[in-house]
This record gives C-alpha cells, sequence and structure tokens, in this order.
C-alpha cells in the first residue's frame, strides 16, 4: 500500500456541495495528517489489489488488473475528505489507484440512477458546436469565480472529442483547460472522462492525470471502462419499455449540461490548494460531467509524514 500512496497521496479530487466546502474551516496541518494517515491505513486494510473482480453495488463487476488498487466507498470516501474534499454519498462507489512507482493517476467511481438513457442523439451531435457551447457556459461560470475570487478558467480544446460505442454503450470524452492566466507551457491537467451506460442510470469512470501523461494514462481508463460488465438484467440492453424509467435527458447531456442542471448538481466554481496539489473544478452545471483540474508537484521532504 505504500507504493500506492505515494503514487496519490497529492491528489485532490472535489466531489459534492461547494457552499458547505467553501463555508468549512481547514483543520491544522498536524490534523490533517493524522487523518490522512488514518484514511489510508483503513484503505489499505478495506481495499483489493488486482487481479481481481470487485461489485459494483448491485448494478456490475469490474476487473481489477494487477498494478490497479480498488479503495471502496467508505474507505475511498474517507481518503477524499482527508484530502479536503466532500463526496457525494449518493453516487459515489469507489477509487482506483496505480501501484506502480511511476503511477500519478486516480479513477473516481460513481454510479448516477437517473434512469435508462437514451443515446439517439448521439448520432446527430457535432464536436464542434458542443465545444463553443462549453466555452460558452466557462465564460458565464468565470463570473462566479471573479466574484469568489477564484482566477477565471478557459477552455483550449478537446483532449478526446466525445466518442460513442453503441455497440457497448460506452461514452468518452476530455477537455483541455487552464487557468486563465496560467502559462500557455505548463503542464495541464486532464480529467478523463467515462461512461458505461445500464438500464437503471450509468457509471462514471473518471481518470485524472494532467497533458504530460494522458497519452499514456487514457489506456488505464479505457481498460477498466472495458473490464467493466453489468449483472444480467442490470445491462442497458435488458430495458423494458413498458416498466423501466427513462432519463429526463438523453446521453448529450453528460457531455453538455443538462443532466447537471436537471440533477441539481454544481452551479459555482471554486478552488482548494492542498500542500501537495492544487485542484480547480469547472461547475458540473456548466459542464455536465465536470471537468476535474488538477496538477500534480513533486513532494517537498516531508511529503511522505502522514502516509500509511
Amino acid at each position: 500500500m505504500q507504493k500506492v500512496i505515494s503514487a496519490v497521496v497529492a491528489l485532490l479530487v472535489v466531489l459534492g456541495s461547494l457552499p458547505a466546502f467553501a463555508e468549512a474551516s481547514p483543520p491544522s496541518e498536524a490534523a490533517r495528517k493524522a487523518e490522512l494517515s488514518a484514511a489510508w491505513q483503513a484503505a489499505s486494510t478495506a481495499g483489493s489489489p488486482g487481479p481481481t473482480d470487485v461489485s459494483l453495488i448491485d448494478q456490475a463487476m469490474l476487473k481489477i488488473p494487477a498494478g490497479h488498487f480498488f479503495v471502496p466507498k467508505a474507505e475511498g470516501a474517507r481518503v477524499l475528505r482527508a484530502l479536503g474534499n466532500l463526496v457525494n454519498d449518493a453516487s459515489f462507489v469507489g477509487l482506483v489507484v496505480g501501484t506502480g512507482p511511476n503511477d500519478g493517476w486516480i479513477v473516481v467511481i460513481r454510479y448516477i440512477k437517473e434512469g435508462y438513457i437514451k443515446d439517439d442523439d448521439a448520432k446527430n451531435w457535432n464536436a464542434d458546436d458542443l465545444l463553443t457551447s462549453l466555452k460558452e457556459g466557462v465564460l458565464e461560470s468565470n463570473k462566479d469565480r471573479v466574484a469568489r475570487g477564484f482566477p477565471e478558467m478557459q477552455v483550449i480544446g478537446w483532449v478526446q472529442p466525445p466518442n460513442y460505442d453503441a455497440a457497448t454503450h460506452r461514452l468518452v470524452w476530455s477537455l483541455l483547460a487552464k487557468d486563465k492566466d496560467e502559462p500557455a507551457s505548463a503542464a495541464k491537467s486532464i480529467n478523463y472522462n467515462t461512461y458505461a451506460l445500464g438500464r437503471e442510470g450509468y457509471f462514471s469512470l473518471n481518470l485524472l492525470s494532467n497533458s504530460e501523461r494522458i497519452a499514456g494514462d487514457k489506456t488505464v481508463a479505457h481498460g477498466l471502462l472495458g473490464d467493466l460488465a453489468y449483472n444480467a438484467g442490470k445491462r442497458y440492453e435488458d430495458f423494458s419499455a413498458s416498466t423501466d424509467r427513462i432519463a429526463e435527458y438523453g446521453l448529450m447531456a453528460l457531455v453538455g449540461g443538462v443532466a447537471a442542471k436537471k440533477l441539481g448538481l454544481f452551479a459555482v466554481v471554486t478552488a482548494f490548494v492542498l500542500k501537495f496539489a492544487k485542484v480547480i473544478l469547472i461547475g458540473l452545471g456548466v459542464l455536465g460531467a465536470g471537468v476535474f483540474n488538477f496538477f500534480r508537484r513533486k513532494p517537498r521532504g516531508d511529503a511522505t509524514d502522514g502516509q500509511a
């Protein structure tokens, strides 16, 4: 587990209610390190190293390959909170982290039970139009950022234009974004978004990486997405129009933001700085699935303090 901690202790993931996040008083450094250590100890005990299969609630099974480590919901949520984040307990399922000495990614798994997502609109969407819509949304959200004293954000372009596989009901997309005043040469943080549609909702497996590593790291996201299998009766093709609930939004909303508005998710943008990481979240009220923007820094000399 030491390798797991070394790879991901610098990562910060924001998953929850921003107003509460803004109001919380930061813990002391000593208290933060103590809780982080305890959280990783609990994760190392409860987690499952690959290769193994893990059950994702009552919906699916996920193959965890060698070199990966799965942290279940309670312990994963505690780790995220120990890093200063809020977690949506209704959707959060767990974490997957790499155990290799050079791994610097983390995958956040959520399940959103909003009903059957119709995928007809995937036939008609245009990546350029979607990108324009997202850029306009960020410009609007920047008003909140400025009012709250945070730097404005800028969407640069696609890392991965939206791609939907109708045969497997998998969606992948990723944006490149940065602080507006950030140097163009700086490494850009990446949230590589992948989704697996099912009968009653969808899994979101979002990989956090950066622009210098994403070319290699995205294979992790695609591998996990391909290794997720819905249980019999929960698969997309098991849908029954006569009995099942249909979501109020279609597939495009997972990229364009309508889903977030309907689900009452984030409506503003915030930022939080920890000792080892800087993370910026573009509000889900604008981007739907959201964009996690983190920059991993080399740990300082005391970076191992508080690790388990």
